[in-house]
């Protein structure tokens, strides 16, 4: 079998920087809010962690000189977190290998261009 070679990179001409702009001490804040909540609410609040967190993560995101957005709510992922939960306990457990990737399509659904 013949192997092909795609180029499919752009020319130098149209590329633009790709970058990430968060800082160290808003990941830090973020992360110790999100801990807070989730430990005062017993774990109720913690898809809005989550979708803090990722929101910070995806704004500060730029891709080929594109800003990714994140527009997920709280509201939204607990839907899905009760769903997927549920699911996990009827199936004593085999959903939760599942879980990740269900988190992850969710939260690329809800991630767009920004500009």
């Amino acid at each position: 079998m013949e192997q092909v070679n795609v180029n499919i990179s752009m020319p130098t001409s149209q590329q633009r920087e790709s970058y990430f702009d968060g800082t160290l001490l808003q990941l830090i804040g973020w992360r110790l809010a999100g801990w807070l909540i989730t430990l005062i609410t017993v774990g109720i609040c913690y898809p809005w962690a989550l979708c803090k967190l990722y929101g910070w993560k995806i704004n500060h995101t730029v891709v080929n000189g594109h800003r990714l957005k994140f527009n997920g709510t709280a509201i939204g992922l607990f839907g899905n977190w009760i769903k997927w939960w549920l699911l996990t306990l009827i199936t004593l457990g085999i959903y939760g290998f599942w879980l990740g990737i269900a988190l992850e399509k969710w939260k690329t659904k809800h991630t767009a261009f920004a500009n």
